[in-house]
């Protein structure tokens, strides 16, 4: 693997969330990497690897299907802003009973990169959309 910014954003959607190899969070997210828009259970943002994993490991159970389709990235020294399509089937039941629904959304990210690992990283994906799609919450009206 190319240590280059955007490889290491691109390796993390491919190989942790398509592939679901684990592994790949412990080797890329740095041990005090920050990821706002990700909250635990107490409101912060999730910090390193282990706070990281409940939320990766719940979604991915909601969704073995997962797929998230890097759409495009743009560079700026260490800072890689990623556009994603991100895809799947409600198939788990952790987030509430699998409603075997498909869902199809986007988002965005903006991810520092230090010595080939993700310091810090802010996320924007449309979770309104995602939890309407299966059916956590209503429909706005048009």
């Amino acid at each position: 693997m190319s240590d280059t910014p955007e490889s290491v954003v691109r390796t993390w959607f491919e190989e942790l969330w398509n592939q679901g190899k684990e592994d790949t969070l412990h080797r890329i997210f740095a041990a005090d990497g920050l990821a706002h828009g990700l909250t635990g259970p107490d409101g912060p943002p999730l910090r390193g690897p282990d706070a990281y994993k409940p939320f990766y490991a719940k979604f991915r159970e909601a969704f073995p299907d997962v797929h998230i389709d890097v759409v495009r990235a743009v560079t700026q020294r260490d800072l890689v802003t990623a556009h994603c399509h991100v895809t799947g089937t409600h198939r788990g039941e952790s987030l509430g009973p699998a409603t075997l629904k498909p869902v199809d959304f986007w988002g965005m990210t903006m991810v520092r990169v230090r010595e080939g690992k993700i310091v810090e990283a802010w996320n924007t994906f449309d979770f309104l959309s995602f939890y309407q799609q299966i059916g956590l919450l209503p429909q706005l009206p048009a």
